[in-house]
C-alpha cells in the first residue's frame, strides 16, 4: 500500500478532572517508516494505548503533533484503520456486511457516484479480505455465530477495507486463548507480507512484540516516556519455531528486564499482607471456657 509514514512529534497527554490532574504521557517523539511494524510495550497505565488513540484521532493530545505522510492528524480518517481489544463488530451485520461498512462510509463521502468498475473493485476487495482472513465459509454469519478469533479476523478485515496507510492495533489478541493467539499472530504476519501496511501495535506481551515487530518501543511507568527503541533483527518470514531461537530469547529477556526495573521487590507488599492476615486478625480466638 502506498505511503504510511507515521510521524509523532512531542506528543503529550494530561488528563484534567475536577479533582485531579494526571500527566499520562510525557512529550514523545518517534517515526514509523512505510511498511514497518512497530510495537509499543510498557507497564499498565504508561500511556501506550492513549498514544495509539491520539494517532487514531480518537483522543486529543495536550501538546505535540501527529502526521501521516506529512498530513496532520486531528480526527479519525480512512488513512488509519483501528483494531480494538474488545470485539467491535456490529451484531446486526454479517461478516461481509461488517467488512464492507467502512467502504460504504467512504463511498457516501464522495461527491460523485461510483462507476460500475469502482463498485466491482470494492466488492472484489471485500471478498479477497474475507478469504485472506480464512472466513470465506462464514461471510454470511453474524458475530454471535463466530468464535473470538473469528471475530477479530473480521475486525482486521474491516480495518483494512479502505486500504489504510497505517493499521493501529490495541492489544487485539489480549482476550484470546494461547493457541488462538498464536494463530492470530501468524495471520498478522501473513497479512503484513501481502499488504505491506504500516502497523503500530500495542501489547503487554513481550513475546508477541518480539515475534511480530521490526522495532519495539519500550515505555516507562506513568507518566509514560520512550525509554528504549529496540530493533528486532530476526529474519523474515518468521514461524512459531523462531520463538525458541537464541536471539529471540535474548531479546525477550532484555525487554522483560527493562519492564521489571523499579518494581516492588523490597518485601513491602509481603509485610502488608502479613499484617492484614496475621493470626490475631484473621478470626476471633475461641473461648475455651465455653467448651470446658
Amino acid at each position: 500500500m502506498p505511503g504510511g509514514h507515521l510521524q509523532i512529534r512531542d506528543v503529550a497527554k494530561t488528563f484534567i478532572t475536577r479533582r485531579t490532574v494526571t500527566q499520562a504521557l510525557l512529550p514523545t517523539s518517534f517515526d514509523v517508516q512505510p511498511g514497518e511494524f512497530v510495537s509499543l510495550v510498557g507497564p499498565s497505565g504508561c500511556g501506550k494505548s492513549t498514544l495509539l488513540y491520539i494517532v487514531a484521532g480518537l483522543e486529543d493530545c495536550s501538546g505535540g503533533d501527529v502526521r501521516v505522510d506529512d498530513t496532520p492528524v486531528s480526527d479519525p480518517g480512512p488513512d488509519r484503520g483501528m483494531v480494538f481489544q474488545n470485539y467491535t463488530l456490529f451484531p446486526w451485520l454479517t461478516v461481509r456486511e461488517n467488512t464492507r461498512f467502512p467502504m460504504t462510509l467512504s463511498a457516501n463521502a464522495l461527491p460523485y457516484e461510483c462507476t460500475q468498475a469502482e463498485v466491482r473493485s470494492r466488492l472484489d476487495r471485500i471478498g479477497a479480505l474475507i478469504e485472506l482472513m480464512g472466513l470465506a465459509d462464514f461471510e454470511h454469519a453474524y458475530p454471535r455465530e463466530l468464535s473470538g478469533g473469528m471475530k477479530q479476523r473480521a475486525a482486521i478485515a474491516r480495518a483494512l477495507a479502505n486500504e489504510p496507510a497505517v493499521l493501529l492495533m490495541d492489544e487485539p489478541f489480549g482476550a484470546l486463548d494461547a493457541q488462538t493467539r498464536e494463530e492470530m499472530q501468524e495471520l498478522v504476519l501473513l497479512v503484513r507480507a501481502h499488504l505491506q501496511t504500516t502497523v503500530l501495535f500495542v501489547t503487554h506481551d513481550v513475546e508477541e512484540a518480539v515475534f511480530l515487530s521490526d522495532r519495539i518501543l519500550v515505555m516507562s511507568p506513568r507518566p509514560g516516556r520512550l525509554r528504549a527503541d529496540i530493533r528486532v533483527g530476526l529474519p523474515v518470514p518468521r514461524t512459531i519455531d523462531d520463538k525458541l531461537s537464541h536471539e529471540f530469547l535474548r531479546l525477550k529477556r532484555e525487554i522483560s528486564a527493562m519492564l521489571h526495573e523499579g518494581r516492588d521487590t523490597t518485601g513491602a507488599r509481603d509485610t502488608l499482607l502479613r499484617r492484614m492476615f496475621s493470626q490475631d486478625e484473621r478470626k476471633p480466638q475461641m473461648n475455651t471456657d465455653e467448651h470446658s
